[in-house]
């Protein structure tokens, strides 16, 4: 019989404040960018990006490597391990002056930052399931999502009266009082005897076994076409805002704007979800985020730019669909993975990262002087994703049929 499912707000806050940690680590530094590429030398402005982009890398090789080995040595033991390595990445970031050495240290971040970012999830898969699971994850996500509304800002505060260093710094200070309220709140979710046995075939027997269920397959794959398609946003929104259309001072508070975009689906799919189910709603949003891009494409092919307002509206649409996406994505490639919540939510995010690394360098590249680029990315994966969505509902048919 099934354990009843009860409402934790301190865990809901601690795994909410661990993600917080990699959005930190992401989006403080975006107003840096210029000045750090000044800094090291860049003479190609698009170059900056990889900062961004790089340590998304990272977390996905870190998640593939540090989720599967919590499911042995249970989870806390991992989130320390991760950290430790993201204090070590960070050192490197703030003490050299080589630009290339700077992408490995944000890589590396990112490899330590993954047992944070995958681990609360197989810690959230531990204690709930179903719809309820998808409920807690979207709260996780609301809260999570608060970081990019501060972020940026916070970001320009500490370059204002400091320097770009001082980011590091603070996600550091930061990171370890998230830490130790973790070590001395937190309890092990992953029972003894509920571990799986340490061996060469961890990895093997594990991925196999993500490998059998189409829907963990079908619904990372999603997953990373909207992830790969929305971190071409994050890594160009700083060109986007401060040089085609001149807004440097108003960068933070834009960026902040659109986050709340996001949180606010969020919070209302946490209201919703348990009555209409993930899937129905998921399937809805992604159906909306393939219109609202197809839409821009349409409108604006000439590859002007429309004017902020308008920009900014579409912007706004787009992420309210994907606040419905991010948690009840997840939730729907984990639900099928209980047995397995640290390797599975590793592959999960291993996978997607994957694909939506190389749609991000790819899609940002074209990125210059116009915000078409960004759109046209946005509807390819978006109706991508669709497609996969109806091939699921159409199989969800049969098998009731």
């Amino acid at each position: 019989m099934e354990k009843p499912q009860h409402f934790k707000f301190e865990f809901v806050a601690l795994m909410a404040s661990l993600m917080s940690i990699v959005a930190l680590s992401i989006d403080a530094l975006l107003p840096a960018l210029p000045e750090i590429g000044a800094s090291l030398g860049v003479t190609n402005p698009e170059n900056n990006q990889f900062l961004i982009t790089m340590i998304f890398l990272g977390i996905g090789f870190g998640q593939v490597i540090l989720g599967p080995l919590s499911d042995s040595f249970g989870r806390k033991p991992l989130v320390y391990v991760g950290f430790l390595i993201f204090i070590f990445a960070s050192i490197i970031c703030v003490t050299t002056k080589s630009f290339e050495v700077m992408i490995v240290g944000r890589t590396m971040q990112g490899f330590g930052l993954a047992s944070a970012r995958t681990i609360s999830i197989s810690m959230v898969r531990d204690e709930f399931s179903g719809d309820y699971m998808a409920k807690i994850i979207s709260i996780i996500v609301m809260f999570f999502l608060l970081v990019p509304v501060i972020a940026p800002t916070l970001g320009q505060f500490l370059i204002n009266f400091f320097n770009w260093e001082s980011i590091f710094y603070f996600n550091l200070v930061f990171g370890v009082l998230i830490i130790l309220w973790f070590w001395l709140r937190q309890p092990e979710t992953l029972a003894k005897e509920k571990r799986i046995k340490f061996s060469s075939h961890l990895f093997i027997d594990g991925t196999r076994e993500f490998f059998k269920s189409t829907d963990a397959i079908a619904f990372t794959l999603i997953s990373g076409f909207i992830t790969g398609s929305f971190m071409v946003y994050l890594s160009t929104s700083q060109q986007i805002f401060q040089e085609q259309y001149n807004l440097a001072d108003m960068f933070p508070y834009i960026f902040a704007s659109l986050a709340i975009s996001i949180g606010l689906a969020t919070f209302l799919n946490s209201r919703l979800v348990v009555k209409y189910g993930m899937l129905r709603i998921a399937f809805v949003a992604c159906t909306a985020y393939a219109f609202i891009s197809v839409l821009y494409v349409l409108l604006f092919w000439s590859g002007h730019n429309p004017s902020i307002y308008i920009l900014l509206s579409f912007f706004a649409l787009q992420f309210f669909a994907v606040g419905f996406l991010f948690g009840n994505l997840r939730a729907l490639a984990m639900q099928p993975l209980g047995h397995i919540a640290g390797i599975g939510a590793a592959i999960n995010g291993f996978l997607s990262t994957v694909l939506a690394v190389p749609i991000a360098n790819y899609i940002g590249s074209f990125v210059k002087s116009s915000v078409l680029p960004l759109f046209v990315g946005f509807s390819v994966f978006g109706i991508l994703a669709l497609l996969v969505f109806l091939v699921m509902k159409r199989k969800a048919k049969l098998l009731t049929a």
